[in-house]
């Protein structure tokens, strides 16, 4: 079963995106993961949407853990920390 983590991204800052871009897929990748959709969304309701909506997608939700504490990965989340705030949330898609 597959699973997809998305991100909510408030952006404070743009000094990070280049290298952040650059170089998140390959770790992504080496979990199994992609970035399906990253886009600012429109709102069809409630409040104020974010600047950016990401939406990964992982074999399963453990690659997805995996990625997200992978030791490759903490200098990139440190990165966009630093110009940005973002919520992730995962969840497991029922086809």
């Amino acid at each position: 079963m597959s699973a997809l983590l998305v991100g909510l991204l408030t952006v404070r800052d743009t000094h990070w995106q280049e290298k952040y871009q650059r170089d998140l897929p390959a770790v992504l990748k080496k979990h199994g993961g992609r970035i399906i959709a990253a886009a600012p969304p429109e709102c069809f309701e409630g409040g104020a949407p974010p600047d950016r909506l990401v939406i990964f997608e992982f074999p399963d939700l453990a690659s997805a853990r995996r990625w997200h504490a992978d030791p490759e990965h903490a200098p990139l989340m440190k990165l966009r920390q630093s110009g940005a705030a973002l919520d992730l949330f995962g969840l497991e898609v029922t086809r």
